[in-house]
């Protein structure tokens, strides 16, 4: 498996997202109508840390607390995991919020720094960003990064903390076959042209893009996911995973591993969400996928022809 640099440090081509562990607010029974524990859970972190997936995306605000709580439990066994998590701006924050996200982080999780820390939302660019810095040349946080920022407040970030001599080191989206508004606003393009990593996140679509679910096989109902791709929209994708599928057949893979690998082609780090141990075979099965340029071309259009495009409540346009 081919590493990605960041920086100084080599991380895997693909992190593995922990947003369905827990329960509670904002947490897997929630939003994708599971309920995971550490038990059902550690068999999956395991398999994972032995493929060389070893990087972890989580949030505070996922099952408020309870994913962090979780993957602290299990990388206390092991010293290779990398972690990346957030601080999400919002509501009522006095001037020391950064600081109270980062401690009560690195309490859940047991560390005593992060590797990558985001500002989860461009709530105020100009007030957060430099919060970051004492933390940064403190130790505790490594690298960071900026989440659901456009292209503007990206720049913002990124000269802020330059001014410190800091590097902004990555910037995580939403991205997928579906929504490509990163791309099309020129984002990727500025990471590219400035040592940034991009990191899209639900990129397979909350499992739409799997073809495991589809107007027979639909979402739990009541569900975030469920709400979003509901049987009439999963009919509209029928042509665009029989287009997956015929390449994947080329690959002995499937719908799920081409969407992976197509994001890689994109020169990004896919964030996966795991909830199984099937699930890292397919993300290890898809980092070895080198797609064509004429592969990629055909998966684009096919995506373009659904008319499909699904955004969260949290999200803005790109532009």
């Amino acid at each position: 498996m081919k590493m990605v640099q960041m920086q100084n440090d080599k991380i895997p081509p693909i992190a593995l997202g922990t947003w369905s562990w827990g329960t509670g607010a904002n947490g897997g029974d929630t939003v994708f109508g599971n309920h995971l524990t550490a038990a059902d859970l550690k068999p999956v972190f395991d398999a994972a840390m032995d493929a060389g997936l070893n990087l972890w995306d989580t949030a505070a605000v996922y099952g408020m607390g309870a994913s962090e709580t979780i993957l602290g439990r299990f990388i206390r066994e092991r010293g290779d995991a990398l972690i990346s998590t957030k601080f999400t701006p919002g509501g009522e924050q006095d001037d020391n919020a950064v600081e109270a996200f980062l401690e009560g982080s690195l309490e859940r999780l047991g560390v005593d720094h992060v590797d990558l820390y985001w500002i989860h939302n461009p709530g105020d660019v100009k007030r957060w960003t430099p919060k970051l810095i004492p933390l940064m040349k403190s130790g505790k946080i490594k690298h960071v990064g900026v989440s659901n920022h456009n292209l503007e407040e990206i720049k913002l970030a990124a000269d802020i903390l330059a001014a410190e001599g800091l590097k902004l080191s990555a910037v995580q989206n939403h991205y997928s076959l579906l929504y490509r508004s990163s791309e099309e606003a020129g984002i990727l393009d500025y990471c590219n042209q400035n040592g940034i990593l991009f990191f899209p996140y639900m990129v397979l679509e909350q499992g739409a893009l799997t073809g495991k679910y589809g107007p027979q096989n639909p979402f739990p109902a009541g569900t975030r996911r469920g709400d979003a791709f509901t049987p009439d929209v999963l009919s509209k994708l029928e042509d665009l995973i029989r287009v997956m599928k015929k390449i994947g057949s080329k690959y002995e893979t499937g719908p799920a591993q081409i969407t992976i690998a197509w994001a890689i082609a994109k020169g990004t780090v896919p964030i996966i969400g795991v909830t199984k141990v099937s699930q890292i075979e397919d993300a290890v099965s898809a980092a070895e996928v080198h797609l064509t340029e004429q592969e990629i071309r055909e998966l684009e259009a096919a995506a373009k022809a659904t008319g499909v495009e699904i955004k969260g409540a949290w999200e803005k346009p790109m532009h």
